[in-house]
């Protein structure tokens, strides 16, 4: 089984990440982290702390003459700002920010200064998950699966590219500061953030991640937490500030009948192929050959300029929130997050299907596709006694 645990605080020395369950002979290398690294760390509405850290992440364990060994990997990023903080007194937190987990993990832990909530709810975490999130899409491209995400909306613009190919979609937002495939439309986000900035406010947006290439059946209908749709929906729900999912047409279909909201199964050349992807390649909660659609929303980041209403907690009165550093809109940077996610939770699902401890068992084994044969299907046409 493969899975990974992270430590680290926002201000502590470093990030910890722990992945698990990796097979034998992937290469690896520090290289292979640092442009994910550095795609999380851009984005116009990003906050000053960007431009401090220069995340690198350090492989500390599981990685011998270059190639993974099948025990535990475990990667360190160094936080920068730390040297900031060492040996200095910080004056205590005692106002709660509305939309944080101030208030919630000092009441479930009984804190006594807000800053315990903070250093670890904080979004600075998700360096260690995008570092994992970088070896689990170099395996999936060992099979020729690949993520990518882009922007659609922030704040009310909202991009108009239904046109363009996933491809194109993938390439174009890689060109501008807010991962927005359509130049017009980027233009327009970029207003809605320098408006929100002028404000001293926050904005939210939406954004979608693709996987393409992923064979068929992955994931399980019949266990409850194994279907493939709840593990990407609880690992993209996990990421900060996100508050809604989707996957394929999603609340859209809402306003659709049956008849017009599912993907019919055509025979073409010996192949079962679709004309549509309403469903975003999964269905009962198993990959249907189709590329898998996620959308996820951001809500406004809850550390604005402009104070929000509070209770200073060790006065017992009314306050005002006071200003801790933080991004005006951090869209972009979580689409590269929810890459991540969906890369680990896709690796995962690949190697509970194949299982295997080396690379070369496992190319060994892989001989699944996208668009299923018939002949791959061993029906009978005869009536069958299930339960006697």
């Amino acid at each position: 089984m493969l899975r990974f645990l992270t430590a680290g605080e926002s201000h502590g020395s470093a990030l910890i990440a722990i992945l698990e369950g990796m097979p034998a002979g992937l290469e690896l290398s520090p290289a292979d982290f640092e442009k994910d690294l550095a795609r999380r760390q851009q984005g116009y509405g990003s906050g000053p702390r960007m431009k401090l850290e220069a995340d690198a992440a350090e492989i500390i364990a599981g990685v011998m003459e270059g190639k993974t060994t099948g025990a535990p990997i475990a990667l360190r990023i160094r936080n920068r700002d730390h040297a900031n903080w060492k040996g200095k007194a910080v004056d205590p937190m005692t106002i709660p920010r509305p939309g944080h987990a101030d208030l919630t993990a000092a009441a479930k832990y009984g804190y006594r200064d807000l800053r315990y909530s903070l250093e670890r709810a904080s979004a600075r975490e998700t360096a260690s998950r995008v570092a994992v999130g970088s070896i689990c899409r170099k395996l999936l491209t060992q099979f020729d699966l690949r993520v990518g995400s882009y922007v659609i909306q922030i704040g009310k613009a909202r991009a108009e590219f239904r046109n363009l190919d996933l491809k194109t979609r993938f390439e174009n937002s890689e060109m501008n500061s807010l991962r927005c495939p359509d130049e017009q439309s980027f233009q327009k986000m970029e207003t809605e953030i320098r408006q929100a900035i002028v404000a001293k406010d926050t904005l939210g947006g939406i954004f979608e991640v693709i996987a393409s290439n992923v064979p068929i059946g992955l994931g399980s209908h019949v266990h409850w937490d194994r279907r493939l749709s709840t593990e990407l929906a609880a690992a993209l729900m996990s990421i900060p500030a996100i508050k809604g999912i989707e996957i394929g047409d999603g609340f859209g279909y809402a306003d659709q009948r049956g008849s017009e909201a599912h993907d019919a199964i055509l025979l073409s050349d010996g192949e079962l192929a679709r004309p549509t992807n309403h469903a975003g390649g999964l269905e009962g909660g198993i990959t249907n050959g189709q590329p898998i659609i996620l959308r996820a929303v951001m809500k406004p980041l809850s550390t604005t300029l402009q104070p929000q209403r509070s209770v200073n907690l060790a006065e017992g009165i009314a306050a005002e929130t006071e200003y801790e550093r933080s991004d005006f809109c951090a869209v972009p940077r979580a689409a590269i997050v929810a890459e991540a996610m969906v890369a680990f939770v896709i690796a995962r699902a690949l190697l509970r299907k194949l299982g295997g401890d080396s690379l070369t068992e496992i190319r060994s084994r892989f001989n699944l596709s996208t668009k299923p044969k018939l002949s791959e299907f061993d029906l009978h046409d005869e009536a069958s006694t299930f339960w006697e």
